[in-house]
This record gives structure tokens, sequence and C-alpha cells, in this order.
């Protein structure tokens, strides 16, 4: 749904526990007892028909009863009452429930389940619901224990979400253990209503929470849980623990990609795209807080290691290879200064072995040249107690330069108590410290893996629009063909019509039906030429010996069709040949053989493929998935991702591939899986690539008929290029176009076009530079969500320019939507305000949005002039210096409210549509 009602959810004012009871071992009497004992400061309610008073309280024999509308009502009753209760409670004015019963898949009265009929009681009240079948939530800063959890969770600053209730509670006995506190604490049960998605948009925006913990078991929205998650990602760490990493066993498919469908990769690559980091444990799951939590920005990958016992740095070096992280070369200037401070036994090298008989001096001397070098990122520092010196005297000493530098160090303190002062000392002064070396080293990878996967999340592409749109309609009539025929694969001149229509260079064939024509074909295509058996049911051609390499005369095609017409009568006697294909053999002896793919997944849509190719793709198993829309960038982290990608940079006399050719093949294979919802998958294997390019060899695309949108089956919505527009202005046209990541320079010189007045109208206060990360995110939009149309002209250069915004960013459920407008202080008073919202508002309208609004500042007479011409009805707002101006668009009376005004931080991923502003 959205995060509509969710404050009654996780800011009650007042509380009733449906159920109360003083009988032990209830849930009933749990839940009273832990919200008593939590200390609650609203108004308590409890109902039960068997009791007057529960716990002291007075207590109520229905819903109805009630002196007030409960905020909150948590349900503990059978299955067979909730529905019942529900409406009770809507029809009472109460907007939340936790509903911790079981059982509500049975049947109920009036047909459906129980779900179904409480779904249906909730939803004229916008009344929202956690659970069923949960543990329930705990808010330890309002003193909120609406659970029956063993224990109230300590107050802190980390969110806890969990799918699973019994994880939950072990989780809180051993965070009350270690001390660690929390802002939420929050499992699902069944999601019936309030999931993920929407505890992600909530806590996003929490002042609360500064880290987001989950647990997730699976994903049933996946469009709402990437725009929420995307969200919240770019707010504040969101950390994952993802059950299911084990596969259950390769599935039979038409394709090499299509067996990828479900699998826990396609997880892995909704997570890094995200912008979240995803750890294997619950260890890890809050030492990858406490990492993220201290760490200052790391610059990169390379990792220098300090120690005083060579053993803890072999293990600590076999921890981060093992890892795929990069145990950093010493700059020589940082060799000669730690042979200056060390003794002549020390390691010359990294790590850093500085001996264990050294005293105090030697590590700080250490150290201090180690957080100077111009080779590593990040120190690990690693120490084993001697009797040398105390530990504690060594964190003394250490401790202000490490603290004092911008690099951040990552300590191991071995031991039990002789190293507890020093570990202790460590963490007061915010210095992440950790128990062993591998846990050190994977908590440094954590944080490298969350940078890489923050700077995706923001990075921006070049400039180049990059490979140009396909001929969709051409390769829409060869699947459209296909799918008339019967067929569900495309034959190998099929597909490569397909490939070819969006630019992909493909190897030319001729198909041949008996071995005679394939002599023929071979002749004229001039030799040598491979060959290959044409069958609509074989899709693996080499599992039947259907293909043949270097054929060089007419009497070996022969032999060689008749060959495999004999060996696919032996081991597939069921599969029709429609004859031969014949190619021409390509002679690239430096190529890489590569695999590009896609299909669909069931949960996250449609994914490519990328990784070593050749028959043994599945044995090799070396491949990187990512969910499209693919741009650049995107497709450059793919391919970082496997190991062929090192080879692919070149090697001994064997030069680099044009990378720029292989990111423009994921790219249009991405468009393809976006522009025609028919294919369901599709491999090129072998793609070889080179330093003069790449070119398709073999492709096998198999579809389905898809009677919805091409957007529906997608997690994440591609740039609108429909919505592109020329229109009237002045004395010329103008391009009207929705934004995308490519305009972050265009907005640079937009913003530095803008008067400090105007800049002030708009973010409502002055402003200095934006960073490249507010740029970013101006510029790049959940198109679900959010919409900024730009006014695009040519300067007299030729060069595009932004001389005007307008833009909306939607509640989840798009009951409202806030808006914003820019026009260009030199291009202001020409109407061109009016024609950016006027084109805004016929958007949102056809969205289904209920209510557009914003806010104005009052002595901006401009602005409110164009919003009135628009439709838009004004109200004062704040404390008289602005004005709200709202304007209903679909008729729905229960979406009619506007959601609260967004935020006015100028980086604040929402503050774009927070303000109006007009010239």
């Amino acid at each position: 749904m959205s995060i509509r009602n969710l404050h009654a959810l996780f800011r009650p004012g007042s509380v009733a526990v449906i159920g109360a009871s003083e009988q032990p071992y209830t849930v009933g009497a749990h839940v009273l007892s832990n919200l008593l004992a939590a200390g609650y400061g609203g108004a308590i309610h409890t109902v039960n028909p068997k009791y007057c008073v529960v716990r002291g309280l007075p207590c109520h024999p229905d819903v109805a009863s009630l002196p007030q509308a409960p905020d909150l009502a948590v349900i503990c009753t059978p299955a067979a009452t909730v529905p019942a209760l529900i409406e009770q409670l809507g029809a009472k004015g109460t907007k939340a429930a936790v509903v911790l019963s079981a059982g509500l898949s049975a049947a109920a009265p009036g047909g459906g389940t129980l779900r179904d009929a409480m779904l249906r009681a909730a939803r004229p009240y916008l009344l929202r619901i956690l659970g069923p079948n949960c543990l329930g939530l705990l808010v330890p800063g309002l003193g909120l224990n609406a659970s029956f959890a063993p224990a109230m969770a300590l107050r802190g600053h980390l969110a806890f979400v969990s799918q699973s209730g019994a994880l939950a509670t072990a989780v809180l006995d051993w965070s009350n253990s270690c001390n660690i506190g929390f802002s939420h604490f929050i499992t699902l049960g069944d999601s019936a209503d309030v999931d993920l998605g929407d505890v992600l948009d909530y806590l996003a925006d929490s002042a609360d929470a500064n880290a987001i913990l989950l647990y997730v078991e699976s994903v049933t929205v996946a469009r709402k849980f990437m725009s929420a998650a995307r969200r919240a990602a770019r707010n504040k760490p969101v950390v994952i623990v993802k059950s299911g990493r084990v596969a259950e066993g390769a599935r039979a498919a038409a394709t090499h990609t299509g067996a990828l469908a479900g699998s826990d990769i396609v997880y892995d690559a909704a997570i890094r795209r995200a912008g979240m980091l995803r750890v294997d444990t619950t260890d890890a799951l809050f030492d990858a807080v406490e990492t993220l939590a201290r760490a200052r920005p790391l610059r990169g990958d390379r990792l220098a290691i300090l120690t005083n016992g060579g053993g803890a740095g072999v293990m600590a070096t076999d921890a981060l290879v093992r890892g795929g992280g990069t145990l950093a070369t010493l700059d020589p200037a940082t060799i000669e200064a730690l042979n200056a401070v060390l003794p002549g036994t020390w390691s010359h090298g990294n790590p850093v072995d500085i001996v264990g008989d050294a005293p105090v001096n030697r590590y700080v001397d250490a150290i201090e040249i180690l957080l100077r070098d111009r080779g590593s990122d990040a120190v690990l520092f690693i120490h084993a107690p001697t009797a040398i010196v105390p530990s504690e005297d060594i964190a003394v000493a250490m401790q202000p330069h490490i603290v004092g530098s911008s690099r951040n160090v990552f300590s191991s303190w071995l031991g039990g108590d002789a190293i507890l002062h020093a570990r202790k000392r460590f963490r007061r002064a915010g210095i992440s410290t950790y128990d062993t070396p591998e846990q050190a080293v994977g908590a440094f990878l954590d944080a490298v893996e969350y940078r890489r996967n923050q700077r995706l999340l923001m990075e921006t592409p070049s400039t180049d629009a990059g490979p140009p749109a396909g001929d969709t309609a051409k390769a829409r009539a060869v699947v459209a063909g296909v799918l008339s025929a019967g067929r569900a694969m495309l034959t190998d001149d099929e597909a490569k019509a397909v490939l070819s229509a969006y630019g992909i260079p493909v190897v030319r064939s001729e198909i041949a039906g008996d071995a005679g024509q394939a002599a023929t074909r071979a002749a004229a295509l001039g030799y040598p030429v491979a060959l290959k058996i044409l069958s609509s049911a074989i899709s693996h051609k080499s599992d039947v010996g259907g293909v043949a390499l270097d054929l060089e005369s007419d009497e070996q095609v022969r032999e060689a069709a008749d060959a495999m017409l004999r060996r696919v009568a032996q081991l597939r006697p069921d599969a029709p040949v429609q004859g031969f294909i014949v190619q021409k053999m390509l002679r690239r002896p430096q190529a890489h053989e590569l695999i590009v793919g896609a299909s669909v997944d069931p949960v996250f849509g449609p994914i490519v493929l990328f990784g070593q190719g050749g028959t043994a793709v599945e044995v090799v198993a070396d491949r990187s998935v990512g969910l499209v829309p693919l741009n650049e960038p995107l497709a450059r982290d793919m391919v970082s991702r496997t190991r062929v990608s090192a080879l692919l940079a070149g090697y001994r006399d064997r030069p680099a591939i044009d990378h720029a050719a292989l990111y423009r093949v994921l790219i249009q294979v991405s468009r393809l899986m976006c522009d025609i919802p028919q294919i369901v998958s599709l491999d090129i294997n072998p793609l070889l690539a080179d330093a003069a390019g790449v070119i398709a060899v073999d492709a096998r695309v198999s579809v389905a008929q898809y009677a919805g949108l091409a957007s529906d089956r997608l997690s994440i919505l591609p740039y609108p290029v429909e919505l592109e527009e020329r229109m009237q202005w002045g004395d010329g046209t103008i391009l009207i176009r929705p934004a995308r990541p490519e305009d972050e320079a265009l907005y640079t010189r937009f913003l530095a076009a803008l008067t400090p007045d105007d800049l002030r109208r708009r973010f409502f206060g002055l402003i200095g530079q934006l960073q490249q990360r507010d740029l970013a995110r101006m510029a790049q939009l959940d198109y679900d969500r959010e919409m900024a149309f730009l006014a695009v002209r040519k300067d007299a250069a030729g060069a595009d320019q932004i001389i005007g915004e307008a833009r909306a960013v939607a509640d989840p459920d798009k009951a409202s939507a806030e808006f914003a407008l820019m026009v260009r202080s030199d291009c202001k008073n020409r109407g061109l305000g009016t024609l950016l919202l006027a084109r805004l508002v016929r958007y949102c309208t056809g969205q289904g949005i209920g209510v557009l609004g914003g806010i104005v500042m009052a002595d901006n007479d401009a602005m409110l002039e164009v919003a009135r011409r628009c439709g838009f009805s004004a109200e004062p707002h704040g404390m008289g210096s602005e004005v709200r101006v709202l304007l209903a668009l679909n008729g729905d009376e229960d979406r009619a409210a506007p959601a609260a005004p967004l935020a006015t931080n100028p980086t604040n991923p929402t503050t774009a549509a927070r303000t109006a502003h007009i010239g």
C-alpha cells in the first residue's frame, strides 16, 4: 500500500490489547504484560468479554465499548475472530492493528480465506495491518512493546525488520546481551498488508533510525521493494541478510540464462542495485553496522596490515584474498620510512610485522607512516598481547593518531582479559574493533562492497547517449511471426535478425534444407565453414553432436551433415530436423568466448547475464547478473564482477578487448527485454570479443504470448522515451522530456544560471554549491514514483541546455504527490512555467495520482498566478510566510487528503518536490 497511517502503527498515542488476559502462558497475557512493563506513556485499553478488570485496567466487553478509538490495536484472539474485529476497529476510528493470530489462510464463512476477509474489512477505513502470524513490534524510544517477545529491546538507533519471528527473538536475546539498542524492532509475519516495502519507506525518513537491518526470506512485490530499498539506501545504511544462498540444483531450461530464474544470484543483483549491503549471518549484520556507522568515507579497496605477529598477518591476508580484496602494495617512500624506525628483522612489506618485542613508540611510528601511505586506502591493526608492554598502553598511545586521521583503521585485539581494556578504549574512541583478524577483514570487505554499491547507486553515466535505440518494430515482427506459427523458439536466423535489429553484430549464416544444399551454401560463403544442426526441439546443439567446425570442402560438409543426422536420430529421435545452419568460420584467434543472456526472474522480472562463454559455461560458472534497465556504469560493473574480466583487460601478447562494444551489447539486450515482453529468455553464446569489437556467433531466443504492458514485468522502470514531446514556446520549439541520469552536467549549468533569489525561493533558503551526490540524485529518478519534466533547447554551440524543470514525487500508493517548479532566471515571464506545470498535471492525472500539491513562498506572486491558471486552490501554510497550493486530479475521496509536505533539505532525495518556484 504505502506509508499512509503507519504513524499510528509506529508512534501510537494509545493502544488497545484485544484478547487481553490474566490467564498464564497466553498470548493476550504476555502482550499486556510486555506493554505495561516497557513503560509505554500512552493510554492502554483492554478488550475481553470474560473480564471486567485485567492487570488493574478496566476491561471492555467489545471494541464498541472502548471510551475512545485507539490508534493501535494488538489482536491476540483466534483467527476466526479477526475479520469482524478489524471491521469494528475501523468503524471505531482505529488506524492500525498488529495481528498476532495465525491460521488466517483457513476458509472464511462467506468464501475466500480469513485473510481475504480481514483485508476487505480494513480497506474502507485505510486501517493498516502488521501481520498476521507475527511476533509484533517494539519501539523502545516510546516504551512500546506490542509483542509477545521474551524481552524488551534496548533503546538505540538501529531499526531491525524481520520476516521471521523465531529469528527475531534470537536476535533480540543476543543484542540485549551485547548491549545493542534499537529504534524499531519489527516482525512482518505474513505481510498481508504492511510489507517490507512499506516499512522501508517509513524508516527511510525516520530520524530515530540511523541504519536499517533486514532479515529477508522472500520478496513478493519487486517494484515496490526496489523503489523503497533504493530510497532508504540513499538516506542511510541498509544491511540485509537474505536466506537461501544455496541453490537447489540446476533446472532444465531452453537457454543457459533461463536456468537462473529464481536463483539467489538474482537477489544479489537486486540488493546491489538498491545500494544495500548483503551479509550472510546475523553476526556479520551487526559487524557491518558497526563498520558503516564508524567508518569514514572509504577511498578504495587497498588494505595495509600492521601487526606484531607474522601469523596473524598471514591469517588476515588469506581472508582478504579469499574475499576478493586487494592487499596494498606499499609506496616506496613508505618502505623507506618504515626502515628508519623498525628493526632490520621487520617484514619489509605488507603485512607490516613490527616484531613481537615492539615498544609503544614502534607502534606509534608505524601507524603514523601507514596512515600517510599513498599505496593503501585503509589500515588493519592486529595486536597479540605480549609481556613487553601492556595492551592498554599501546591503545592509549595510538588512539589520537588514528582518531586524527582521515584514513579508516580497522582493529583486532587478539586474546581475552589481557586486551579487554585496550579494546574498550578503542571502541569508546569510535575505532572499529573486532575479535579476530578474519572478522576485521570481513568488515573491511563489507565497507568496500557498500562503497561500491553506493557509488553505483549514484554514479552518472557518460553524457554520450549510448547505443541508438533498436528497430523495435522489426524485432517485434520477427517474434510475432514465430508466435503465430505456434513456436516457442526462434530459429538461428530469426534470433540473429532480432539481435541485428538492435545493432548487435552477428555472424552471417545461411540455412540449408539438406546435406547437398549445405555444401552449396558453404561453397558460396567460402571455406572454411561451420555446420550446425537446425532443429526447433534442440536448444544446445553440442549435446547431440550437432556442431562441426573448420570444414574445408563440399565433401566434408556433406559427411558432417550425414553424421549429424545419424547422431540426432540416435540421441533425440523425437526431435524434428529442419535442416542445417552454415556459417563462415571466423578467424579471430585472440578473441574471448563470452556469454550474454537474458531471462525473466519470477520475482524481479527481466535480468541480463554476462560471463565466460563456450560449451562449458555451466561448469565454469563465471557469471554476473544485473536487473534491467542497464546503462554503461551498470554494464561495466557487471563485467567487473566476473573472473574473466581480468583477462579481458589484456595479458601477455593478448590485447584488451573493445570494452565499449561489449557494454553496448549488454545495454541493447537490456533494451530488448524492456521493449519486447514476449521474449522469455535469450542466449548469445559464444559472443566473441577482442580488440576489434564483438560478434555474436550463436544465439537462442525463446518466446511466449504476453498480454500485459511491457513495463508490467519490470522491477525498475526504464527511461520513458515515449514521454518526449516537442512543444511550441515563444518563437521556436523546445523539447519537453523526462530527466535522465546523464543530465547531471546539465543540471549543474542550469542551477548556475539561477539568481540567488531564485535559488532561495526554490529551496526555501540560501544554499551553497550542491555536491555531486545531490546533483546525481536530481537526475536519477525512480520513474515509478517520480517525474521531472525538463524544458531543453540548444545553445549557440548546439549543445543541450535546461531552461526549466517541473518535478513531482508521489506517495507509494499515489494518493498524493508534491510538485516543484524551476525556470531559468533569464527565461522567466514568458509562459514556460505554465507550460511545464500543465504538462506535469497531465502526466500525474494519467498516473492516477489523487492530489497534486506544493508549497510556495507567500511573496512569490508569479508562482501563485501560474498555479491559479493551472487550476490549483491556495491556502495559508505554516506561519503565514508560505502558501500551500492543491489540485485534485482523480476523484477517490479516500485518497483526497494530501500527504505531509516533504523535507526542504536540498540534499534529501525528495527535496526537489518540496517547494515551488516560478519565473
